[in-house]
């Protein structure tokens, strides 16, 4: 198997106990200077549908791990679970292209955090997605 190319800065996330996310990455993030991450990940013959394009379910999913660990680390660490997830495919992606996710968390409350966020390759979107977080246990 050959190395993956990934843009620099990006460093490889660790999907410690997470088997599905295992599965079907390796995921990356590049921290930024204000303190939020992009993610990103290369499209590879095994995210592919019979279209040879990238399986929706893949990028719902890719969407999925990037706004979820956006939650983790908005709301101080905290364990959390998607309640809701919406998905709007806007363009496909091929094999070999860097699918890069830009996170937005736009409002923590003591209980739920709402998050929106969008996937592109270069100047393209390919889809929009938008969910709601249950934060688990105590602050």
């Amino acid at each position: 198997m050959s190395a993956i190319d990934v843009p620099p800065g990006f460093e490889a996330i660790s999907s410690g106990k997470d088997r599905y996310a295992s599965g079907l990455g390796p995921f990356y993030r590049k921290p930024l200077e204000d303190g939020r991450w992009l993610f990103g990940f290369r499209a590879e013959p095994r995210h592919l549908n019979s279209n040879q394009i990238v399986h929706g379910g893949c990028l719902m999913s890719f969407a999925d791990e990037m706004l979820g660990i956006t939650v983790h680390f908005a709301a101080g660490r905290r364990r959390c679970a998607t309640i809701s997830l919406s998905n709007e495919f806007v363009s496909a992606a091929k094999e070999g292209e860097w699918i890069l996710g830009t996170p937005e968390v736009v409002r923590v409350t003591r209980s739920v955090v709402f998050v929106r966020g969008t996937l592109t390759v270069e100047d393209r979107t390919i889809l929009t997605s938008s969910g709601i977080w249950k934060l688990i246990g105590q602050h």
